[in-house]
């Protein structure tokens, strides 16, 4: 192997490591925010509350859009992932009101 193909792969396992510390940061992040919207569900069940809150999903969707802008991530990609949280999320608390 050359000095290059052997730097190349130095860098390329720094930034597997990091990635896989990001991904661990992700994990924990979703089940911490889930244990949070467990607890509204929980609350909305109690007050018979809706599971959804459409106004507040198109604004939080609005408000991901422009975080994503701010830090040079597709907007698209953020949307699409925030409707799947979002679905989730009432998923949740559809079973919480049964």
């Amino acid at each position: 192997m050359t000095d290059a193909t052997i730097r190349a792969a130095e860098i390329l396992k720094e930034h597997r490591e990091s990635i896989d510390r990001l991904d661990a940061i992700l994990v924990y992040t979703l089940a911490e925010r889930f244990k949070h919207t467990q607890a509204v569900g929980r609350l909305k069940a109690a007050h018979d509350l809706p599971p959804s809150d459409p106004k507040r999903e198109e604004r939080q969707i609005e408000r991901l859009e422009r975080l994503a802008k701010e830090a040079d991530l597709d907007p698209e990609f953020a949307k699409k992932f925030l409707n799947f949280i979002i679905s989730e999320v009432i998923r949740h608390h559809e079973k919480l009101q049964k």
